[in-house]
């Protein structure tokens, strides 16, 4: 059986009531222009990411067909009980546009980080016969709040590991790989995978969800986004049985006797396991590992993050002794390292690593790993995502339009058409037309069809990088 898609045909890619939209629009219009911002939310500022992926999924090309048009129509007519679906707009795409979707639109380049309730990108028809078409995919350009959410998201927590690794640690080389990705599971699909996988490759490099870095190979011009170590879990260990579990942890040492590995030591005891097994039975092979510059990595699992973390580090020390680093915190010898996987959030990340800061270790000994808390705990609101109509033409008139709902001042919509311009070195958008287009940040991303713009995701993790990284790099 061949497996496709739930959805393949775009002309699905819309809200119900939109396909009755054609009928609703002033007489004489002949555009319509929409944007979408980040009205606010958790974070002030966002990492812009996530168009490029939507345009060559579901724009591309020559979309429209005969075949799509019957469908859609059947379709929406039994959802309808009657026919209310715009055939003839549809066909006149396909016989004057060959399928191609006469829209176009500009937007931030991917990566910018831009402050909340800023316009980030606009979309208009290019054909004054289809003033309906701008908003029809105004559903399935919304989408791009999550990938912009995501990165947005993990580029917080990773400010919060850079501060303390500023402040405990000689260097910021360790930050790419400090808040790995282990939320496949935790996400509800392999299309969601991919795409927040991704999107948190945006700022690190570190990940255990595959279909990521499948997603910015395809889409993002990446061969290969990010990287993982040979791992134990509770299965591989406990399989073993409580008393092999020496044997378990000997034999990962053995099968991987150099480079990074990490065994998950919780399924018992584990500060019997830091420090006896580890500390004490195993100490001289975890040694000799050290000497090919192989790297042990011990993962607790359960109980209290920042609690059970200063515990199995105090452990670790005692057994494998420590170095005092130039900012005067301590340091495990580099073959042995923790991450802690378990709880991991942008307030547990401060918990921990403010307790590990106060019993002077650095943060160089601890990498995080994270889930669902990474991938899956945030929704359009987090960052209140939004896609408005701010202006149209009428009977060739052009006609700043905007919402201002009495019962919520925060919903107030922009006016007319926007810039996105730098003054005085901060974002605006200038409404109502006013802008300067010479200096405008928004450029052309897709035009008629076609993709104008091709970013990799090199040139987008260096617009998202954060400003400690970059002043480190200059030195």
């Amino acid at each position: 059986m061949e497996h496709l898609p739930a959805v393949e045909n775009p002309l699905f890619c819309t809200d119900s009531y939109k396909v009755t939209h054609h009928f609703q629009y002033p007489e004489g219009t002949t555009n319509v222009y929409s944007y979408f911002e980040s009205r606010g939310g958790v974070y002030p500022e966002t990492v812009f990411f996530g168009l490029q992926y939507i345009i060559k999924r579901w724009l591309l090309g020559e979309i429209v067909t005969k075949e799509y048009i019957a469908e859609a129509k059947a379709l929406y007519k039994m959802h309808f009980g009657q026919d209310v679906f715009n055939e003839d707009g549809w066909t006149y795409i396909l016989e004057k546009h060959n399928g191609r979707l006469p829209l176009l639109i500009k937007a931030v380049p991917e990566g910018t980080v831009v402050p909340t309730k800023n316009v980030l990108f606009t979309v208009e028809n290019t054909d004054p016969k289809v003033p309906w078409l701008t908003n029809w995919f105004e559903t399935i350009l919304v989408h791009v709040w999550y990938p912009m959410t995501i990165a947005t998201h993990s580029r917080a927590q990773k400010a919060i590991i850079a501060r303390y690794l500023s402040e405990t640690a000689d260097n910021l080389d360790s930050l790419p790989f400090k808040l790995h990705d282990f939320g496949y599971r935790g996400v509800p699909s392999v299309e969601t995978a991919a795409i927040g996988g991704g999107s948190h490759l945006v700022n690190f490099m570190g990940t255990d969800t595959i279909a990521g870095l499948v997603f910015l190979r395809k889409f993002y011009n990446c061969n290969m986004a990010g990287f993982s170590i040979p791992a134990a879990e509770h299965s591989t260990i406990t399989t073993w049985g409580k008393d092999g579990e020496l044997e378990a942890f000997a034999n990962m040492l053995q099968k991987f006797p150099d480079g990074l590995v990490a065994v998950v030591s919780d399924s018992f005891d584990i500060f019997n396991a830091c420090a006896k097994i580890w500390g004490q039975e195993l100490k001289d092979l975890v040694i000799k590992r050290g000497e090919r510059n192989g790297t042990l990595v011990i993962r607790p699992d359960s109980g209290d993050p920042p609690e059970i973390v200063e515990k199995v580090l105090n452990i670790l020390g005692t057994a494998f002794g420590t170095v005092t680093n130039s900012k005067g915190y301590k340091e495990l010898p580099k073959y042995i390292r923790v991450i802690q996987g378990d709880g991991i959030n942008a307030e547990m990340l401060d918990k921990i690593l403010s307790r590990m800061q106060a019993g002077k270790w650095s943060a160089e000994n601890l990498t995080f790993g994270s889930g669902g808390s990474l991938l899956q705990k945030v929704n359009r609101d987090t960052q209140k995502c939004a896609f408005k109509c701010s202006s149209c033409v009428v009977n060739g008139e052009a006609r700043n339009i905007f919402k201002q709902p009495v019962t919520d001042p925060g919903k107030t919509s922009k006016k007319g058409r926007l810039t996105l311009e730098l003054q005085n070195n901060q974002f605006v958008t200038v409404q109502e037309g006013r802008g300067d287009p010479e200096k405008d940040l928004l450029v052309p991303v897709f035009k008629n069809g076609e993709l104008l713009k091709d970013y990799s995701l090199d040139e987008i993790r260096q617009r998202a990088e954060l400003p400690i990284v970059r002043q480190a790099n200059k030195k």
